[in-house]
């Protein structure tokens, strides 16, 4: 899913369209029916630069930000926020926190919670007091634990402390969602940890890009990934640099070559919806992980007809930025529209680093992709709508590009900053 912040965008992100379009009803699944494209009656969600919401304004007692990701409005020091910068070194954006919170956002009171990670993240942590009170529990609390989800709490002081603290949330805390958090839940996280020597997950890993973005990809050929275009995209092109590291085995390759479809642009894809259905990337490997690893087929599921792809039983997990450095994910969950730009939105619960992780389906002894996950809207009139890229986009392609007949070698580095990755 695609995260745009500012100052620091996380490439497993999520998005929300601007665009406005008139509800045309639902369907029967109770999603609004727009003929050709989804919803996008919508305002940004996990944005940054929220438009109308431009963030805090500088200012304010100064202190130590040499934390590398200082003034992105979230704390990362160790023992109240992320973890990422050393103790001490990231005070603006820690400093409300500590004071014990506060409603110096300049958009406090709108009855729209605006902190990072479960709010719309156009203010600072601590500084929406009174809009983000009822879900303020739920900050910088995780699943990272390696035991998470096992239905046991075991953070200090409770079972065998086995976990650090903050790290056990939904076995501590439980697994309902309250419905304001920018999370992909469906009020409750189903996710499980997913064991990842066996299959289908053994072809999954994280794509690590060389700019410092993270995604999840997916092996569907002995040498060939397939995740998200917007992961290998920053505002001045393309840079596909990076590895892909497999969940089992410690295995790692880098990344040769890549195809995208020639008519996705990262700045419109962030700015709308029009084409989400490019949101799409193959990968090629210069080693054949696929050899030991195993890989997927592709099946164009929806092309099968909208009822044959809502009954289908779904798999997916990704590499998400609550969950550590675990692979975590969906046992069985569901298509609920099939939209005509090869898109469609789907129930299973994913979050920021599920970017690219793929859909599978069980073909007899085998698995399928069948679409991979690419951002998230609002929708005002009912729930979310979390959009995946149907593999009716990129399946008639990876033929080609296996055979090397199709795409672009990696060459030289075309910009975007190094970026903060969970």
């Amino acid at each position: 899913m695609r995260l745009l912040v500012a100052a620091a965008t996380i490439a497993a992100c999520v998005v929300v369209s601007l665009a406005v379009t008139a509800n045309t009803g639902a369907d029967q699944f109770g999603l609004p029916n727009v003929p050709g494209v989804h919803n996008t009656a919508a305002t940004l969600i996990n944005k940054q630069a929220v438009r109308g919401k431009p963030g805090n304004a500088p200012g304010g007692p100064a202190g130590n930000d040499s934390c590398r990701w200082a003034h992105d409005n979230e704390c990362d020091e160790p023992d109240i926020g992320t973890g990422a910068c050393r103790m001490g070194t990231d005070f603006s954006d820690c400093r409300a926190i500590r004071a014990g919170d506060d409603d110096s956002c300049r958009w406090a009171r709108d009855h729209e919670c605006d902190e990072p990670n479960f709010g719309t993240g156009a203010c600072t942590q601590g500084t929406d007091r009174t809009d983000c009170g009822d879900i303020a529990w739920m900050r910088n609390q995780n699943d990272a634990c390696a035991t998470a989800f096992n239905g046991v709490c075991e953070e200090p002081g409770h079972g065998n402390g086995s976990c650090a603290a903050r790290t056990d949330r939904s076995d501590c805390l439980g697994r309902n969602r309250p419905l304001a958090i920018n999370d992909h839940f469906f009020g409750r996280d189903d996710r499980v940890l997913v064991p990842v020597n066996e299959r289908p997950w053994s072809y999954m890993g994280v794509l690590r890009m060389d700019t410092g973005e993270s995604c999840t990809a997916t092996l569907v050929a002995r040498d060939v990934i397939v995740s998200a275009a917007h992961c290998i995209h920053t505002e001045r092109g393309v840079n596909a640099r990076g590895r892909f590291e497999a969940a089992h085995g410690g295995r790692t390759a880098r990344i040769t070559a890549y195809l995208v479809d020639q008519r996705y642009d990262y700045r419109r894809f962030n700015s709308g919806d029009d084409i989400d259905g490019m949101d799409w990337a193959l990968l090629r490997l210069d080693q054949p992980l696929g050899d030991q690893l195993g890989f997927a087929g592709v099946q164009n599921l929806t092309g099968q007809g909208q009822t044959r792809a809502a009954a289908a039983d779904l798999m997916q997990a990704g590499y998400s930025w609550d969950t550590g450095g675990h692979l975590s994910g969906n046992l069985r969950c569901h298509i609920r529209t099939v939209y005509p730009d090869n898109t469609f939105a789907h129930e299973c619960d994913t979050t920021r680093g599920d970017s690219g992780s793929a859909f599978l389906v069980r073909n007899g002894q085998n698995y399928d992709v069948i679409g991979v996950d690419s951002n998230f809207r609002s929708n005002p009139n009912g729930p979310f709508l979390y959009i995946a890229v149907s593999a009716a986009s990129f399946g008639p392609r990876l033929p080609d590009f296996v055979a090397g007949r199709t795409g672009t070698r990696v060459g030289g580095t075309t910009g975007g900053p190094v970026r903060k990755t969970t």
